[in-house]
Formats: structure tokens, sequence, C-alpha cells
């Protein structure tokens, strides 16, 4: 007799039964239909991987960059979809490049990430010689301000962009062209003559290649040698017209300087005697040479003092011409010229009035009647006689019946005036009286009598 026991799930079994049921169930449907399951998760996959090289690799997501115009004088080979990078990393891509009026001008899509200095340099480069140019920001560093969305760059300066290769090749047909083949015939012919020929040429490379390396250590120096060249040569080269007047008066002077070669041998050997003399002569006086500078001291101040005035009489300001210029006019054609007025000029002896001595301090009273009695109209046009005067004035003519050697009044003489008949008062000169002092609250017997006698 069996006995069969009854076994009664309780509430946690009935709870988990349910769940296994559907995982039983899925991985049963699962198995019946495997080969579509794969296939699905197959394409999973490649679009998940899609989706990460379009985000991660390709740049594609939008959100998370800014926008920077970039302007060059040329594109340099540009494309859109070129890489753009900081010192060689990648942050970003150009996403169209524009025709400008002055240039081109290339839209850059950036990661907001990416902490770009504003003052960076901005340039150009190419990844091989057949092109893949690429936006290479170089940071001088890290410090802001750094780029925004929106952010416009203008680049001018030369190297910015790599040289097109239609620019190179003209040049490399132009450098061609300045190769004669002879030379070449001539070269490889002379690396030919004897076995050592290769090991010449080896040696010419080596060389070569040491020179190159040996620039390539001092980069920095060559290049900042080379952009003063550029300068020097660009200022050369706008001088030009000047450089070449400049050849042609040295040619000229060195002309005139052959020429005077045996003038040059004579002086030659006359100069050791004369110096020998001016030596002779210094020795002599350098007792006084002491006292000769300190003399040119004296004098040297007081020219100083007078500079203004020189350089005005040397070389004025104003238009009237220079001194050294008017002696200059004086001298050409072989001699020196002048010109001499023979014809006397008319002159004024203003009424004959007696002149007195320019030593005599004797103060004398003024003529009051100084004119000239020339009635010729050429004499003094600018005196007083032809000066405007009111209708029926006569001043410009003696009065009638005055006396024409007529003096002014003699000056006034007060009780304080000090009479100066020779520049000076009359010795010994008498003090003048003092005021009378008035008596004071302090000194009530100041200016009353004392009864002694003056001293």
């Amino acid at each position: 007799m069996t006995t069969r026991t009854d076994f009664r799930a309780g509430p946690l079994a009935r709870a988990a039964d349910l769940p296994a049921r559907g995982i039983v169930t899925t991985v049963r449907a699962a198995v019946r239909h495997r080969l579509w399951l794969s296939a699905f998760g197959l394409v999973l996959v490649l679009l998940l991987g899609i989706a990460y090289h379009a985000v991660s690799v390709f740049g594609m997501n939008a959100d998370d960059t800014i926008s920077v115009r970039v302007r060059f004088a040329d594109s340099g080979g540009l494309l859109p979809e070129r890489e753009v990078t900081v010192r060689g990393v990648k942050v970003g891509s150009v996403s169209a490049v524009h025709l400008t009026g002055d240039g081109v001008e290339a839209v850059l899509k950036i990661e907001a990430d990416a902490r770009i200095p504003r003052d960076s340099a901005v340039r150009v480069a190419g990844l091989s010689f057949a092109g893949e140019q690429y936006v290479d920001f170089r940071p001088t560093g890290t410090s802001g301000p750094y780029l925004t969305d929106g952010a416009e760059i203008s680049v001018r300066e030369p190297g910015s962009t790599p040289t097109p290769l239609a620019t190179l090749l003209e040049d490399m047909d132009g450098m061609l062209a300045q190769i004669k083949p002879e030379q070449l015939e001539t070269i490889r012919d002379e690396l030919g003559v004897s076995k050592a020929g290769p090991e010449k040429l080896r040696d010419i490379i080596d060389g070569g290649t040491f020179l190159i390396s040996t620039l390539d250590s001092v980069l920095p120096q060559t290049t900042s040698l080379i952009r003063s060249s550029r300068v020097v040569l660009t200022t050369l080269g706008e001088g030009g017209g000047a450089i070449r007047e400049t050849s042609r008066d040295l040619d000229t002077l060195f002309t005139g300087v052959s020429r005077k070669a045996n003038g040059y041998k004579t002086l030659l050997k006359q100069t050791p005697p004369l110096l020998s003399s001016i030596d002779a002569v210094i020795a002599d006086n350098s007792p006084t040479m002491v006292q000769l500078l300190g003399n040119l001291t004296t004098v040297t101040q007081l020219v100083y003092q007078r500079l203004p005035a020189l350089n005005d009489f040397f070389f004025p300001a104003s238009g009237r011409g220079s001194v050294l210029k008017a002696l200059t006019y004086t001298m050409h054609d072989g001699g020196i010229w002048g010109a001499l007025n023979v014809y006397p000029r008319a002159a004024c002896d203003y009424l004959q009035l007696p002149r007195f001595a320019s030593s005599e301090p004797s103060f004398p009273e003024p003529y009051l009647y100084t004119y000239c009695p020339n009635n010729d109209p050429s004499v003094l046009i600018r005196g007083a006689r032809n000066a405007p005067r009111p209708p029926g004035d006569d001043t410009n003519t003696i009065p009638d019946g005055a006396d024409p050697r007529a003096r002014a009044n003699p000056t006034p003489t007060g009780p304080l005036s000090i009479p100066l008949p020779y520049a000076g008062p009359v010795l010994p000169n008498q003090p003048w009286p003092l005021p009378k002092a008035e008596p004071t609250i302090d000194n009530p017997t100041l200016g009353k009598p004392t009864g002694k006698k003056p001293n």
C-alpha cells in the first residue's frame, strides 16, 4: 500500500514560482527562435558601434561644441571636414570654408571643454607633401581669456598657411632655370675622375646633413634671423633707387680719388714732418697749456650764453637766409664775386647840430628840432617827415623864427634831487636832515630838550 504525501506550497514558494515560470518560458522561446535573436543582436551591436564612432570619432555631437571663425589670407588647401588640433591633439573639425573680400574664412567646430587661449597662434598645417591640411592652434600659455562661441580671429602673418603646390612648382621651375646643365655635367665628370668620387659625394651629403641638423638645433634663432633678414631685405628693396644712386656717387667719388693718387702720396709724405712740428709746438707750449685751456673755458662759457644769437646768425629760423649760405653764393666760377655800388647815397646831417663826446657824462638837454633838411623824396621815406598828420599840422618842419639849435627846458630840481654834473654828486655830500622824533608812552622824553649840549 502506497502512501501519498500532499505537499502544499507556502506563500513564499508561490511568489517565486511565477518569475521562474516566466524565465523558463522566455528561455524556451529564445531557444526556438535563436536564429532571429542572433541576427537582432548583431544589428544592435552594429548600431551601437556606428553611434559611438559618430559621436566620439567623427565629432557629430553638436550640443557640446562652439563655433569659431578664423580669417586667413588664403586657404592653403584647407577643406571642410578637416581636423582642428591644439598642438597636434584633435579638438574639433572644420565645418565650412567661405571666400571673403580679402581672403578666406574657416568656420571651426571645437569641443566646448577645450580651453584654448584667445591669443594662441593659428596656422594651417599639412600632414604630408600631398596635402591633408588641418588647422592647428599653438597657445603660448594656459591663462585666459579663452575662445568662446562666436569668436572671430584674423590671421595675416606670413607662414600661417602652407605654400600652395602651384607656387612651389613655380618657384622650383625658377630655381631649376638658373641651374646650368653644363655645370652639373662638370660636377658629374669631376666626381667620376677617380675612385674616390663616391666618397667625395658622400662627404658632401654628410656635410649637408650635419649643416641641416645644426640649423635644426638652433631653429628659433634661425627663424628669428630669417624674419629680421626679411625686414632688412624689404627695406633694401624699397630703397633700391637710392642704393643705385649711392653706388653711382661712390663710383664717381672713387674715380676722383684714383685720379688724385699722386696728391695723396705727397700728402702722406708731408704729413709726418708736419705732425712732428705740431708735436714740437705742443711740447714747447705745454707749461702754458693749462692757462690756455682755462681761458678757453671762459670763452666757451661766453659763446654758450650767446648760442641762440649765433644760431640765428648762421642758421636763422626766419626766412632771411644764412650767413654761411650768403658766403657760398659769393664763391662760384673759380673766384670770389662781390657787388660794389660806386654811386654815392644821399645822407642827412640833421641841421648840422653839434655833437658831444660820448665820454662826457654831463647829461645835456636834447635838441628840440632834429629834422632832416634834405627835401629829396627818396631820402627817409619812412621818416617823421612822411608820417601821416591831420590837416593843417606843420610839425614836420621848424616853426618860423625858431632857433634851430634850441634845447628842451632844464629838468626841474626838487628838494630831494641829487645834482649829477659828472655822473655823481658833489663831494662831500651833506646828509639829509632827519625828521624830528615824537614822544611816546614808553619814552615820554623823546624829542624834548634835555638841556645838554650836542657833542
